[in-house]
């Protein structure tokens, strides 16, 4: 790998002073990544290297603050603390990080990764407010616009930092898999009055290497320990951002961030109320996720917090069971199937019954499972006859009415055995139906047969 930073003319702000340094920085970030490919003295090189951009990077911010002074900009107080944090407690941290273990290689990925991601945050957000490039706080907002506002925040970030023209697909992301994803959990707090929140963002592996990676120059189309540390500080950039548009949203500091599972992103969306849960797509580029959620629900234990000491180790450890997880899902030649019930009883019950034989995917209503379908396309729709505001025909008819999803198999779910009920589930013409209250084993059978005639 010879990732390089790409410079893109989004970075310049039209201020020499400012723009020069941070070409400069730039410049010296991609002569680590040099240093750190060549074996010969490659210690003594990043050293120097690390140094040299240390000192770079503190005169800059003396620069950029006197220039911000200068034009009697109103954000200099808190770009300064941006600033402050940045020089005394991140490079510390990496610095002595790197120096504990002898600058191997995954310290030194750990030192580029943070410093790229920081770097190309804040050049996209916070500098970009110098020249009131981005856009100004959002004030008296009425409690029905927020989402609204929220939506426009963000696809305008979207934009202004990878030039993505994104769109809301859905308002009520209730946590349904989308490619191979990246679960990311930022913790804020109030200092003033004790107030918690927890910020989610989901992101498909390819969003994160068609934006990121290709700042970064990294061609590769998987992601590694460098690339996720890159993501991780642009994304609290961009998190930090979002925030700030709103007057009751500044005062929150971070306090907390962890990479989850899958899994453990399901059981937040199973356990908890979500705030703000807006899905994204930037077209080929890839899917995204924001989500908010009451901070004081969650639970503890839904991951190992991130601190300097261990965000090394925690992000191997979490590419190594994501990989682990990929290769069983890869070999994992077993039918899916997607139950599609309002009744979380009958959902768990049919997962129980059915998961050891087959990949099971759960939706609580035909919306949700429409947006499933066309991420994630199973061999079997096991769908409830009857929900409410969009009920199994409804759903069928909209699948039915897309040419992609025309021949998939659908199986009825039906409390009713009458005969006008039947004739009704059948003029749809699925591939079959199944009552509830058929013993388990027969409907355990009756799908197992499904498969073996198709099959056969």
């Amino acid at each position: 790998m010879d990732p390089q930073f790409v410079w893109q003319d989004a970075y310049n702000l039209g201020v020499d002073v400012i723009d020069r340094e941070h070409q400069r920085l730039f410049k010296i970030i991609n002569k680590l990544f040099t240093f750190q490919e060549e074996e010969k003295d490659s210690q003594w090189a990043c050293q120097e290297g690390i140094k040299y951009f240390k000192g770079h990077a503190i005169k800059h911010f003396a620069d950029e603050e006197a220039y911000m002074a200068s034009i009697g900009y109103e954000g200099l107080e808190q770009h300064r603390r941006i600033h402050q944090n940045f020089r005394e407690n991140t490079l510390p941290a990496l610095e002595q990080e790197m120096e504990r273990t002898g600058y191997t290689q995954d310290t030194v990925d750990h030192f580029l990764g943070v410093c790229a991601g920081w770097l190309i945050g804040h050049t996209l957000t916070e500098d970009q407010c110098i020249t009131g490039r981005q856009a100004r706080k959002w004030e008296n907002l009425l409690p029905g616009e927020e989402l609204a506002a929220i939506k426009k925040v963000i696809v305008q970030l979207v934009f202004d930092m990878f030039h993505l023209e994104s769109q809301v697909i859905s308002e009520t992301y209730s946590g349904e898999k989308f490619g191979r994803g990246i679960y990311y959990r930022l913790a804020y707090g109030a200092a003033q009055d004790g107030r918690r929140q927890d910020i989610i963002l989901v992101f498909e592996e390819k969003l994160l290497i068609n934006t990121v990676g290709k700042v970064l120059g990294i061609q590769t189309n998987k992601l590694d320990s460098m690339l996720v540390h890159a993501a991780r500080y642009t994304a609290r950039q961009f998190v930090g951002r979002v925030l700030e548009h709103f007057p009751d949203q500044g005062a929150f500091e971070l306090k907390e961030e962890t990479l989850l599972s899958y899994e453990q992103f399901r059981t937040i969306f199973e356990r908890e109320t979500l705030q703000v849960s807006l899905l994204f797509n930037t077209g080929g580029a890839g899917y995204f996720a924001y989500c908010a959620i009451a901070p004081h629900l969650l639970e503890s234990g839904v991951g190992t917090p991130i601190e300097h000491e261990n965000a090394m180790t925690e992000v191997e450890e979490y590419l190594s069971k994501r990989q682990a997880q990929e290769a069983q899902e890869e070999a994992d030649h077993r039918p899916k199937i997607l139950v599609v019930d309002d009744s979380g009883t009958i959902r768990m019950g049919m997962k129980r019954l059915l998961e050891e034989d087959y990949a099971i995917t759960l939706a609580e209503s035909g919306v949700a499972a429409i947006r499933t379908i066309t991420l994630n396309r199973p061999d079997l729709v096991l769908l409830d006859y009857e929900m409410p505001v969009c009920d199994g025909r409804q759903t069928l008819e909209m699948l039915r009415s897309e040419q992609a999803f025309s021949d998939l198999p659908v199986i009825f779910l039906t409390g009713r055995s009458d005969p006008d009920s039947v004739r009704n589930v059948m003029a749809l013409k699925p591939a079959g139906y199944l009552l509830k209250d058929l013993k388990q084993s027969d409907i355990k059978q009756k799908i197992d047969g499904f498969f073996a005639k198709r099959q056969g």
